[in-house]
């Protein structure tokens, strides 16, 4: 079990579990939506070949005990809304700890990806996981922007990641 992941944590409208392969399915019209991935290269074209790759990158984090995304789980309706979770990277040769959240679009503009995002920030600070948190966001994705924002992060460089520009927001443990 990865320390990172918040297996049965809850907010006020999402259970986190461990994404399933039997999720594929229910994550898929993530990349139907052309707007999902709009501001990042190099990701397949193909919806299912992009999905196959994301859960094959998640289920190896899960292995090798570098964080990953959790279901996100609507309490309401049993419904998987999105993706979530505390991710170790590297940027620019520095580990960090990383707060990543992607929402199907069906359920854009709820406030889901803030909710589940302060609930990784706090899960993190109070366990010190890490004396910062950052999220990776492109230059263009102004959506996730806010959510970072929202969430207490503020801007703290921009860099190259993935071969992509990208933002670096980040918020320190109080």
């Amino acid at each position: 079990m990865s320390k990172y992941l918040l297996e049965n944590q809850s907010s006020e409208r999402l259970v986190f579990r461990r994404l399933k392969p039997s999720d594929f399915e229910d994550w898929l019209p993530f990349y139907h939506d052309p707007r999902s991935t709009q501001y990042w290269e190099g990701l397949p074209t193909d919806p299912i070949e992009a999905c196959k790759t994301q859960f094959d990158r998640i289920f190896e984090r899960y292995k090798n005990n570098l964080g990953g995304m959790n279901a996100l789980i609507s309490k309401e309706s049993g419904e998987l809304v999105g993706i979530c979770g505390l991710l170790v990277q590297s940027v620019d040769d520095i580990q960090e700890l990383e707060i990543g959240y992607s929402v199907l679009p069906t359920f854009w503009r709820q406030g889901f990806a803030f909710e589940a995002a302060k609930k990784c920030k706090e899960v993190a600070f109070k366990n010190n996981f890490a004396k910062s948190l950052i999220s990776i966001i492109h230059v263009d994705n102004l959506p996730s922007q806010k959510v970072a924002l929202k969430n207490g992060m503020l801007l703290d460089k921009t860099t190259i990641y993935k071969n992509n520009p990208v933002h670096i927001f980040r918020v320190m443990q109080v």
